[in-house]
This record gives structure tokens, sequence and C-alpha cells, in this order.
């Protein structure tokens, strides 16, 4: 358990708090259209397509960067499991999305991944990739549908999981070397999070 108080986080890390959060059953959504000229696909990615539009939508302003430390192998094995089903939004041809389904525990489905790029952000496209989310969930013989999120994400994601119906069951304090240091990112990505050099 830890104590009250400050506790210093060491050079080279970075710290977060991370929220997860569950939907144990299915909110009514409203339909709404998608946004003009966006489209919504099924992708079935391969690893260069996948790496791409998870550095874009949340490597360089968010500090993503989990599914980047995975070799080919496994993240090719997460990828292209049957039970696993990734989506995107494209705007004029280009990826500009992506949604996440991981249906791989038996009686649930996480909200691995959801986030735009910023050529999507305002756009409302958000809400309606989240109600399209919440459908396909729970088209499945579930019990539970849950995300987490952390404080190195966007600030509108906790409360945008709020208002599309995730409760918070639990907080946990995470600590992992800062991913700009290790060369995973640039120095340059996430400027919202200060980089603490050994």
């Amino acid at each position: 358990m830890m104590e009250n108080g400050l506790h210093d986080i060491p050079p080279g890390k970075v710290a977060m708090i991370v929220t997860h959060m569950e939907m144990t059953s299915k909110l009514a959504v409203k339909s709404r259209p998608w946004p003009d000229g966006v489209t919504f696909r099924r992708v079935r990615p391969d690893l260069d397509w996948y790496r791409d539009i998870f550095r874009r939508v949340g490597s360089l302003d968010w500090l993503w960067y989990g599914r980047l430390t995975l070799i080919d192998a496994d993240l090719a094995s997460v990828i292209s499991d049957p039970k696993v089903e990734i989506f995107t939004l494209s705007l004029e041809g280009r990826d500009e999305a992506i949604l996440e389904l991981d249906f791989r525990q038996a009686g649930a489905c996480e909200l691995a991944y959801f986030g735009l790029t910023s050529q999507l952000i305002g756009t409302g496209a958000g809400r309606s990739l989240m109600n399209e989310a919440i459908e396909r969930a729970w088209q499945k013989p579930i019990k539970c549908f849950h995300v987490h999120t952390c404080t190195l994400d966007s600030p509108q994601a906790l409360s945008f999981y709020q208002r599309s119906g995730f409760k918070p069951v639990r907080q946990a304090v995470e600590i992992d070397d800062d991913p700009r240091l290790t060369g995973l990112l640039p120095d340059t990505a996430a400027p919202n999070v200060p980089t603490l050099r050994p």
C-alpha cells in the first residue's frame, strides 16, 4: 500500500494514473450520421498500417507507446487474431482513426484502442465511432465492456468515456521507461509531459 504524500519519479521514467472503467450492460445510443466525407470500415491491418495509425492517433500528442514495444511477431499475433476487430475512419482516402475491440477474454470485450487524428477531432466523428463501438461490442455474448485510460492520454478521454457510459472501477499508478528516452518515440512527442532526463 502506498503511503500518503509525494513520491519522486526517477529520472528517465514517466508516471501515470491509470483508470479502469467498465460498462456492464448495453446503453441505448442515438444513431448519428458520419461527418461529411468520412467513411467507416473494418481493417485487417498489416504491421506498417497498424503502427502508422497508432503513432498518428496517439504517440505524438499523447504518448501512446505500448504496442510500439512489441516485436513484429507479437504484434502480428494480436492484430491478426480473429477475436480482435479493428476499424478505422477514412477522410479523403486517408485513414484517420483507430477502434480496436478485443474479445479474447471470454464474456468480455476490451476497448483496447480508440482515437482520432487531429483531422477528425472536433467533427463529431468520435461520438459516432464510440456509438459504433458500443453497438458492436454488445452484439457479442458479453457481460462487460471495459477500457482503461491514463493521464498520458488526451485530457478529454476520461470524461468522454464517462459520458459514453463507462464507470470507473479502480485506479493504479504506473511507472515506466520514458519512450522518448529509449528512442521509441521522438523527443518532440507529447510536449505536455515533461521529460526527466537521467
